[in-house]
């Protein structure tokens, strides 16, 4: 493994958790996720932390490269209450505190590193995206270190383009990496590249920046909390989303019908 710097990877603490729809889930409230990346900034760690939601289960039945960013993986949060709902109805520990949705939870991450004087790197969005969204949140958290690259590059390993941008991460040394270059092409990246990243926490996070930047409409969060997030997005854009919300659900009957079959206490485990 090729690292930089004094940044290592070794396992985090024990986290309760369960398996549902073939995936793991790791039980972490809002203050155990900021809790984390406090913890692998302070001891100088490189851990993975990822978000499941139905997209990105789908992605992992299809898609090796998906699985293995998950098995790499330190913990992995629930995104979206329709998972909390589904875990519920199987007799799974899930509540409401457990769904993340990174639009809710990352704001007041940004600013416990603006308060520590942490450096944060987004990679993704189109060119000029990043720039605007930047703009907003060190507005919005004054003192916040913050720097962007555009996802439009050459993400094959070893191409010029890639290299310059594992280059530019490189000499930032970001505490924090949001890669936001949408599913499956941002776990893609992180699994190409994860043993030459020398960044403290790196996150999938798809169009986060967006969102900051005001290109894409953020929902209001009510509709979140009631678990309609999807239909908002599937209304607001749905040549975009149609496929993801419509199709893609079914293919997990099959899982689900595995879980319903296995009973409530088959999925619990504590990972690592």
């Amino acid at each position: 493994m090729e690292l930089h710097g004094s940044t290592r990877e070794d396992a985090p603490p024990r986290t309760p958790g369960f398996r549902m729809l073939g995936v793991h889930f790791d039980l972490l409230t809002t203050d155990k996720l900021h809790q984390a990346v406090v913890d692998a900034v302070e001891s100088d760690q490189r851990w993975v932390i990822g978000g499941h939601n139905m997209h990105s289960i789908y992605l992992c039945h299809h898609d090796p490269k998906m699985r293995r960013f998950y098995e790499r993986s330190h913990w992995t949060f629930l995104d979206g209450m329709p998972l909390v709902w589904l875990a519920h109805s199987l007799g799974m520990p899930a509540r409401r505190e457990h769904r993340h949705a990174p639009v809710d939870w990352m704001p007041g991450l940004l600013a416990i590193a603006a308060e520590k004087g942490w450096r944060v790197f987004f990679l993704g969005s189109e060119p000029g995206v990043g720039e605007r969204g930047a703009a907003n949140l060190v507005a919005r958290f004054p003192g916040l270190d913050l720097r962007t690259h555009h996802g439009f590059f050459d993400a094959t390993p070893g191409s010029a383009e890639a290299e310059a941008v594992l280059e530019e991460i490189r000499a930032w040394r970001p505490n924090i990496l949001a890669v936001c270059m949408g599913m499956p092409r941002q776990e893609h990246w992180i699994v190409d590249h994860l043993d030459r990243l020398d960044a403290n926490v790196v996150f999938n996070l798809g169009a986060l920046m967006d969102l900051f930047a005001g290109e894409l409409p953020i929902p209001p969060r009510w509709v979140g909390q009631v678990g309609m997030e999807w239909l908002y997005r599937l209304c607001s854009h749905p040549r975009r989303v149609w496929r993801r919300y419509l199709l893609e659900p079914w293919f997990l009957l099959p899982h689900l019908a595995r879980d319903l079959k296995s009973g409530s206490h088959g999925g619990t485990e504590t990972r690592r």
